[in-house]
C-alpha cells in the first residue's frame, strides 16, 4: 500500500476559517460531516474543528484538509482518525523535533512553510492518502483569549467548505458568569435563507449559536455556488458590568481579574501625531492616511490638546505647540493634512523626538499623553542606526507617556517598531495596504481615543506568578487582565486592589471574593483558568523576549517553554511532531514553494509525488487519485487496515510484521512541515496481512474517580453489558441507573426517578420526561430547550443534557466516536456531607503510594493494592481529554463486587 503522504502548513480580533478543499469529481470524496464548535468560557475559547471525509472509489486518493486559525491562537490538539487508528500531535521542544527534521532532509524528505493568510490568520494544511473505500477524520483544536475592543468582545467565523456538505455544523457556546449586555450575530452567513439557518438563545449566564445550514442552503447563498459555503459568522457580545470593581473569578488554585470600570469621567488628552511623508509614501498610501487624519480631527474632543508633525528628510511642524482641538483650530488643521506631499528620506529619530518635546514644553495637569507615529519604512535619513534610535527615544520619553507605532505596508520594519513601542509602554500595529487602510488607521485611533486611567497598578493579596499586572493607561472599550495563581488554597478569600489615577486624583478599587465559591465555574470547564493563565503567560513572556537580554531573558524563555509543554501549546518555542500512517513503499509529496520552484532531482530509493499549487476556484479539498501527478492510476494491491483503538479502555497491541510502522510530521508554528518515515521490519507486509482486522469488542467501561491531595485520581474497570446504580439517595427519593451499550464504550440508556411522579429516559436519539399525567418528549438535534416543573429543571443543549433534581445535578452527555454513538453521565453537583449509593456517589476517594514496592502499589481504605499507571479518556467532559490514572480493582476503591451495583431494571 502506498504510504498517506502528509504535508502540512501553519499559516495565522478572534477568527476562525475553515475550509475543506474542493474536488474534481464531486463523487469521488465526500466531505459528510464538517463540524466547528467553539466553547468561550469568561472570554477564553477553544474551539475544535473536525472534517470527516470519504474516499469513495476503488483506489487510493490524497486527501487535503485546510483551516485557518488567528494568529494569536496556540494550537493545542492535532489528530488523524484513519479507518479507526488514531494518530495524535505531541508537543516538544523546537530544537529536539528539530533534529527529528533535520535527520529527514537529510533522507530527501520535503519540508513546508508557514505562510500568513491576509491580516489575522494563519493556514493549516494537511494531507493524506486514504485507501479505497476508506475514511478520515481530521481534529484540530486551538485556543485564545478574546480581546475586548471598542466595548465588545468578537468571534468571527469563516466557514469555506468548498463542497456541500450533509453534515455541516457551527455550534458556539458562550459561558460568562457576569450575564450579557448584548450580543449579535451578523457577516455574510447570516443573510438571506441562511439567517433561517442560525438559531441563537439566551439564558441568564449561557448563550448559544448554532448554524445548521441544510446542503440546499449552503448553495444559494449571496456568496455560495456550487462549491459550497463561503463567508463569515460574526459574533459580537459585551458582558453587563454591574460592578466597577472588576469580575474576579477563582478556581483550581487560579484566579483571573477582568477590569473594565466606566465609572470614571475622560480624561482629556494631548495627542501629536507624526506622519511619514518620504517618498515611499506616495499615491494610495499618503491619500488614505490624509483620509483617515481628517476623519481623526474630527473626533477630537474640545478639551483635547493636539499637533501635526510631518518627515522625510526634514521634519516640519503644523504649530510649535499643542493646540486645543477648538473648531477653528480643526479646520486650520484639516487644510495642513490636505496639502501634506510625499517627497524626501526617512528621518524618523529626529520626527519623534520633536514629537516628544512638543509634549514636554506644553505641560498639562490632569491630562494623558499619546504619541502616535506612522512609517512605512526604515529610517534612511539622519541617525539610522536602529538601537541608537531607540536608546535616544526612550531617554526622551521615559516612562511619562507611551509611544504608539503604526507600520504601513509590508516594507516596513515592523520589529523596529515593536521594540520601540514596547520599551516606551506601547503597541505596535501594521497597517495593511488595501482599500480599507484609512479605515484601519481610523480604528486604531478609536481604541485610544478615549482614556479613563493612568498610571492603573493591580495588586493580589497571595497571589504568585502572576501575569502583567501594571499598566501606563486604560482606554474607554477595553479591558485589562491579570491572572496568576494563589499561594494558599486553604484561605477562604482572596483580595484584588487596583490603584490608579483619574484626573489628577488617585482613584482605589478593591474586591474581596470567596476561594471556596465554586460557583465561578462549570465543573465542566474548571481547567480553563489554568490554560488561561499559561496562555497569557506565555504570549506576555514571548512579548518581553524584545526587551530583555542575558541571563534573565534565558529564565523567562525556558519559563514559556515549560508552559508551552506542559500545556501542549504550540508556539515560537515548539513544534508539533504528528504521527502519521506509512506503507513498505517511502513516498516524498513535495509541493513547490511560491514563486514556482522547481522539484528537487529523485532521491535513490525514494519515489516522489509532485502536486502544483491549486488553482484559482479550486483551493481546498482535492482527490488526487493515485500517486498524485501521475498520469497513470494505481490501485492498492491489498486493502490494509488498522486496529480501531477504543477510548474507553486501551485496547491491546496487536503486534503483526509490518503494521505497527509509522511516520512523523513535524508542525512548527512558523517553520517547517516534517515527514519522518520510519522503517518497516518486513519487506513486504502486505503478502502476510489480512485483508481486514475484526475490531476488539469492549469487554468493559473505565471510570474515573478524584483523589484528594493527589496529582492522579484512580481509576477502575466495569465489565459490559450491565445495568448500574449510578447514584441514589434514597433520602430525597433519588435515583439513576444507566445500561451499557453491548460490545461498545459507553451507555446505550440512562434512567432518573425523583419523588414518585418524575421519571426522565435518555436514549441516544430522544429524551422522555413524565411528570405525573405531563409528558414532554425532546430530540438531540433539536434547538436549546429549557424544561422545568417543581424542583426539576432539565435543559437540552447540544450534545448535553443538564438535569437538576433536587439539590443533585446531571450533566449526560452525548458523545459520538469512531462511527458510534453513546452516552455518559457526569455528577456536577451533590449534597455535602450525605453518603450517596452507586458507581459515581464516591465524590473523590484517597490513597497513599507504598514505597520500596519492586511493582506500584497504593494504600487504600488501610488495605495494600497493586496498580498500574494507565490512559483513561475522560468523558465527564465535552473535550474528552486523555489523563493519566492510578488503574486498580474495582472492589479496592468501591467497597463491594460489582453485583451490590447492578439493577434487573432501569
Amino acid at each position: 500500500m502506498d504510504r498517506a503522504a502528509l504535508r502540512l502548513i501553519l499559516l495565522g480580533v478572534f477568527l476562525l476559517s475553515a475550509s475543506s478543499q474542493p474536488v474534481k469529481k464531486k463523487q469521488d470524496v465526500d466531505i459528510y460531516s464538517f463540524y466547528i464548535n467553539s466553547t468561550v468560557t469568561s472570554r477564553y475559547a477553544t474551539t475544535v474543528i473536525t472534517s470527516r471525509v470519504a474516499n469513495t472509489v476503488n483506489e487510493s486518493q490524497e486527501i487535503q484538509f485546510e483551516v485557518k486559525i488567528p494568529k494569536n491562537a496556540f494550537i493545542s490538539k492535532f489528530r488523524m482518525t484513519i479507518e479507526g487508528k488514531i494518530y495524535d500531535g505531541v508537543v516538544k521542544e523546537k530544537q529536539e523535533a528539530q533534529q527529528q527534521y533535520s535527520r529527514a532532509v537529510s533522507r530527501g524528505e520535503s519540508a513546508g512553510l508557514i505562510k500568513s493568510v491576509g491580516r489575522t490568520l494563519e493556514d493549516f494544511k494537511t494531507s493524506v492518502t486514504v485507501a479505497a473505500f476508506s475514511k478520515v477524520t481530521f481534529e484540530l483544536t486551538y485556543e485564545e483569549l478574546l480581546k475586548r475592543r471598542l466595548g465588545k468582545y468578537e468571534l468571527l467565523i469563516n466557514a469555506q467548505p468548498m463542497q456541500p456538505v450533509a453534515d455541516f455544523k457551527i455550534d458556539v457556546h458562550i459561558q460568562e458568569k457576569p450575564g450579557f449586555s448584548f450580543l449579535e450575530v451578523k457577516g455574510d452567513l447570516s443573510t438571506g435563507d441562511l439567517a433561517n439557518a442560525i438559531k441563537t438563545t439566551r439564558a441568564d449566564k449561557d448563550a448559544w449559536v448554532t448554524f445548521y445550514p441544510t446542503q440546499d442552503q449552503q448553495t444559494k447563498c449571496e456568496s455560495c455556488g456550487e462549491s459550497g459555503l463561503k463567508g463569515d459568522l460574526l459574533i459580537t457580545y459585551d458582558v453587563e458590568r454591574s460592578s466597577h470593581k472588576g469580575e474576579v473569578m477563582v478556581s483550581n488554585g487560579y484566579f483571573v481579574h477582568y477590569f473594565a470600570p466606566s465609572d470614571v469621567s475622560r480624561i482629556p488628552k494631548n495627542v501629536v501625531f507624526i506622519i511619514d511623508r518620504s517618498g515611499s509614501m506616495n499615491g494610495r498610501k499618503m491619500h488614505q492616511t490624509r483620509l483617515a487624519l481628517l476623519k481623526i480631527l474630527s473626533d477630537l474632543d474640545e478639551d483635547d490638546h493636539f499637533g501635526l508633525i510631518t518627515f522625510d528628510s526634514e521634519v516640519k511642524t503644523w504649530k510649535n505647540e499643542l493646540l486645543k482641538a477648538t473648531k477653528e483650530n480643526l479646520e486650520t488643521a484639516k487644510s495642513f493634512v490636505k496639502e501634506i506631499r510625499d517627497r524626501g528620506a526617512t528621518d524618523i529619530n529626529a520626527a519623534v523626538l520633536a514629537g516628544v518635546d512638543m509634549i514636554h514644553r506644553h505641560p498639562r495637569e490632569e491630562t494623558a499623553s499619546i504619541l502616535i507615529l506612522l512609517t512605512d519604512g526604515d529610517p534612511t535619513s539622519g541617525e539610522t542606526n536602529k538601537e541608537r534610535i531607540m536608546a535616544n527615544v526612550r531617554e526622551a520619553i521615559g516612562p511619562k507617556f507611551p509611544l504608539y507605532c503604526l507600520g504601513f505596508g509590508y516594507d516596513v520594519n515592523f520589529d523596529f517598531l515593536t521594540k520601540m513601542s514596547l520599551e516606551n509602554g506601547g503597541v505596535a500595529r501594521r497597517i495593511y495596504e488595501d482599500s480599507d487602510a484609512d479605515l484601519q488607521l481610523q480604528g486604531f485611533y478609536d481604541e485610544v481615543a478615549v482614556p479613563l486611567l493612568t498610571d492603573v497598578q493591580l495588586k493580589y493579596t497571595g497571589g504568585t506568578n502572576l501575569t502583567k499586572t501594571s499598566f501606563s493607561l486604560y482606554f474607554n472599550g477595553s479591558e485589562i487582565v491579570v491572572s496568576g495563581q494563589i499561594t494558599d488554597n486553604s484561605v477562604e478569600s482572596f483580595t484584588s486592589e487596583v490603584i490608579a489615577v483619574s484626573k489628577g486624583s488617585n482613584v482605589t478599587y478593591q474586591e474581596t471574593v470567596m476561594v471556596k465559591d465554586t460557583s465561578d465555574v462549570p465543573p465542566e470547564n474548571e481547567d480553563f483558568m489554568p490554560r488561561l493563565w499559561a496562555y497569557l503567560t506565555v504570549k506576555q513572556i514571548l512579548e518581553r523576549q524584545v526587551l530583555l537580554k542575558g541571563q534573565e531573558k534565558e529564565d523567562e524563555k525556558k519559563e514559556a517553554l515549560k508552559l508551552s509543554l506542559k500545556y501542549q501549546f504550540v508556539t515560537p518555542l515548539t513544534s508539533m511532531v504528528v504521527t502519521k500512517p506509512q506503507g513498505e513503499e517511502v513516498e516524498v509529496a513535495d509541493k513547490p514553494k511560491e514563486g514556482g520552484e522547481e522539484p528537487r532531482p529523485p532521491v535513490p530509493g525514494l519515489r516522489y509525488s509532485h502536486f502544483s499549487p491549486s488553482q484559482p476556484g479550486q483551493h481546498g479539498l482535492q482527490g488526487h487519485p493515485g500517486r498524485p501527478g501521475a498520469s497513470s492510476k494505481r490501485r492498492l494491491t491489498s486493502g490494509r487496515r488498522v486496529m480501531l483503538k477504543m477510548l474507553s479502555i486501551p485496547a491491546p497491541t496487536f503486534a503483526h510484521p509490518g503494521i505497527h510502522d509509522d511516520s512523523d510530521l513535524l508542525i512548527s508554528d512558523y517553520g517547517q512541515m516534517l515527514t519522518i518515515p520510519r522503517k518497516s521490519d518486513e519487506a513486504d507486509a502486505d503478502a502476510v496481512l489480512p485483508t481486514m482486522l475484526s475490531i476488539p469488542r469492549v469487554r468493559s467501561n473505565r471510570f474515573l474517580l478524584p483523589s484528594a491531595g493527589q496529582s492522579k485520581p484512580l481509576c477502575f474497570d466495569v465489565p459490559v453489558p450491565q445495568k448500574l446504580r449510578l447514584l441514589q439517595d434514597s433520602a430525597s427519593e433519588f435515583s439513576m441507573n444507566g445500561q451499557f451499550m453491548t460490545r461498545r464504550q459507553g451507555f446505550s440508556k440512562i434512567a432518573f426517578h425523583y419523588k414518585t411522579k418524575h421519571r426522565l429516559t435518555i436514549n441516544t436519539s430522544s429524551i422522555s420526561y413524565q411528570d405525573g399525567q405531563s409528558h414532554v418528549e425532546f430530540l438531540w438535534d433539536q434547538e436549546p430547550t429549557q424544561h422545568n416543573t417543581e424542583g426539576v429543571s432539565i435543559i437540552l443543549r447540544s450534545n448535553e443534557m443538564d438535569v437538576t433534581m433536587g439539590h443533585i445535578r446531571v450533566v449526560i452527555l452525548l458523545h459520538k466516536k469512531n462511527g458510534g454513538v453513546f452516552l455518559w453521565p457526569a455528577v456536577r453537583q451533590q449534597p455535602k456531607d450525605v453518603s450517596l449509593m452507586g458507581i459515581l456517589g464516591k465524590p473523590e476517594a484517597s490513597y497513599e503510594e507504598v514505597q520500596g514496592s519492586q511493582t506500584p502499589t497504593l494504600k487504600i481504605m488501610d488495605q495494600e493494592v497493586k496498580a498500574s499507571m494507565e490512559d483513561v479518556t475522560d468523558y465527564t467532559l465535552p473535550s474528552t481529554p486523555v489523563i493519566r490514572c492510578w488503574l486498580v480493582p474495582f472492589q479496592a476503591v468501591m467497597q463491594g463486587e460489582i453485583s451490590d451495583f447492578t439493577v434487573t431494571r432501569l
